[in-house]
C-alpha cells in the first residue's frame, strides 16, 4: 500500500463525488461537475482556451493562476487532489489566495497531481470589518500569499513547458530592483537570478547553465514572469530561437 497524499485535514474536505453531484443539482447539466468557463469574462475564457487538452483533461492550476493575474479577474478554483476538493479563492489584485490550508501544508502536497475541476468568478471579498466566516460545516480558511506559491507551482508543478506569453524568440532578463526575498532562491536558482539581473540571455544558453537543463531553466522563467520579475526582449541582440 502506498501512503496517502491526501493533507492531514483532508477529512475537512468535501470528496470528489459529493461535488459533482452537488454542481450537477445546482446547475442541472451532465458537465456541472467539469472545468466549466460560460460565467466567466469572454476574454479571460479566450486566454483559458490556450491551455485546452485534451477531451476528460483538466487544466493545470499554474495556467488558471496566470489567467487571473493577466486579467486582474478573483476567482474560485476547485482543485482535485486524488480523491477530495481544494477550494482556492484567488484575488489577483492582492495577491492573495483563500484556501482551507496554511502555505506551508499547501506546498507539501504532491503539486503536478493538482487539477482544476471547476473555474467561476469569486464571490465578492467581504469589506474590512466584515465578518468573514466560513460556514460551520467547512474547514476554516487561511490567506495564501500568492508569490510563493506562484513560484512554487511553476518549479514544481506539471507544466513544464513555458507559458505561451513568454515563448518563442526571445532574451529573458530579471527586472532591476526585483524583490525576491519571499522567494525560496538557493544554489543554481539563486546563481542564475543573479547573472540574469546582469545581463538578458536566450533560453538556450540558460538551459546550459550549471544545474540547469531546458525543463529547469523554462520553470525558472515562468516563475520568474509570474512574480513580475521578468524582462522579455524580442529584438535584443542575444535573442535566438529557442530551438
Amino acid at each position: 500500500m502506498f501512503a496517502s497524499t491526501q493533507p492531514n485535514d483532508a477529512a475537512d474536505l468535501m470528496r470528489v463525488s459529493a461535488f459533482t453531484r452537488r454542481q450537477a443539482g445546482g446547475a442541472g447539466d451532465a458537465d456541472a461537475g467539469a472545468t466549466r468557463l460560460s460565467s466567466l469574462n469572454p476574454s479571460l475564457v479566450q486566454d483559458l482556451m490556450r491551455f485546452e487538452r485534451d477531451p476528460g483533461e483538466s487544466l493545470d492550476v499554474l495556467e488558471v493562476l496566470a489567467a487571473s493575474l493577466r486579467h486582474a479577474r478573483a476567482l474560485l478554483l476547485h482543485v482535485q487532489l486524488e480523491r477530495r476538493v481544494i477550494p482556492l479563492t484567488v484575488w489577483p489584485a492582492d495577491r492573495q489566495v483563500l484556501g482551507p490550508m496554511r502555505l506551508a501544508q499547501l506546498l507539501t502536497l504532491p503539486l503536478p497531481d493538482l487539477r482544476v475541476l471547476r473555474v467561476e468568478p469569486a464571490p465578492e471579498r467581504p469589506k474590512p470589518g466584515e465578518a468573514d466566516e466560513p460556514p460551520p460545516d467547512e474547514p476554516p480558511q487561511w490567506i495564501i500569499p500568492m508569490g510563493p506559491l506562484l513560484w512554487e507551482l511553476a518549479l514544481r508543478g506539471s507544466r513544464d513547458a513555458l507559458l505561451p506569453e513568454i515563448a518563442g524568440v526571445a532574451a529573458y532578463r530579471v527586472v532591476p530592483g526585483a524583490d525576491l526575498q519571499a522567494l525560496d532562491l538557493t544554489g543554481s536558482l539563486a546563481s542564475a537570478v543573479a547573472r540574469l539581473r546582469k545581463q538578458a540571455t536566450p533560453l538556450r544558453d540558460i538551459a546550459l547553465w550549471p544545474g540547469f537543463d531546458r525543463e529547469r531553466a523554462m520553470r525558472l522563467l515562468n516563475g520568474l514572469y509570474l512574480q513580475a520579475a521578468l524582462m522579455i526582449s524580442r529584438t535584443h541582440p542575444s535573442a535566438i530561437s529557442p530551438g
